[in-house]
């Protein structure tokens, strides 16, 4: 014979009387019959299961509850540089040191710079003339629940960061 299934219940509802199953731990909003799960933790990240039955009916919704880190501030860092004929050649890592799903992207806070910070991934070869120094890129780490940014100087090209 095969082994029951379990469910375990968080909340019921009938006649108008909800029951908790784990006071303190979620908080029911009868104005719209949500459930907020309060103080997550990546253990909340599973299956849930919603049913109303009404009658000899039942209907059933599953929800499968995904827990994300937040990104951390990123940072910026000179992976190579090379000076010569008044211009520099730089590649630039940005990493986030915590965050689940952490997806990275590089634009220009002013949009005057030509397209020279655009880029996907958390690599960047920048190339530009000393002379036009004095622009920024800005590096964005984000993930479905949360988005930071750091800015680079391109003026720091002849000095560690």
């Amino acid at each position: 014979t095969e082994e029951p299934q379990r469910k375990k219940f968080l909340l019921k509802f009938s006649g108008g009387n909800y029951t908790e199953f784990e006071p303190g731990r979620m908080r029911f909003h009868r104005r719209d019959f949500s459930l907020e799960i309060l103080n997550t933790s990546r253990g909340d990240g599973q299956l849930y299961e919603y049913s109303v039955s009404k009658g000899p009916e039942e209907e059933v919704w599953q929800i499968q509850l995904e827990v994300f880190e937040p990104v951390a501030d990123p940072s910026i860092r000179i992976l190579r540089r090379e000076l010569s004929n008044g211009s520099c050649s730089l590649a630039l890592l940005c990493t986030s040191e915590r965050g689940d799903e952490v997806s990275y992207s590089w634009d220009s806070p002013d949009n005057g710079t030509w397209g020279i910070c655009s880029g996907n991934g958390s690599f960047l070869n920048l190339s530009y003339s000393l002379r036009s120094a004095g622009f920024g890129c800005v590096c964005t780490a984000r993930n479905p629940v949360s988005s930071r940014d750091v800015a680079f100087d391109s003026s720091q090209c002849g000095s560690e960061q």
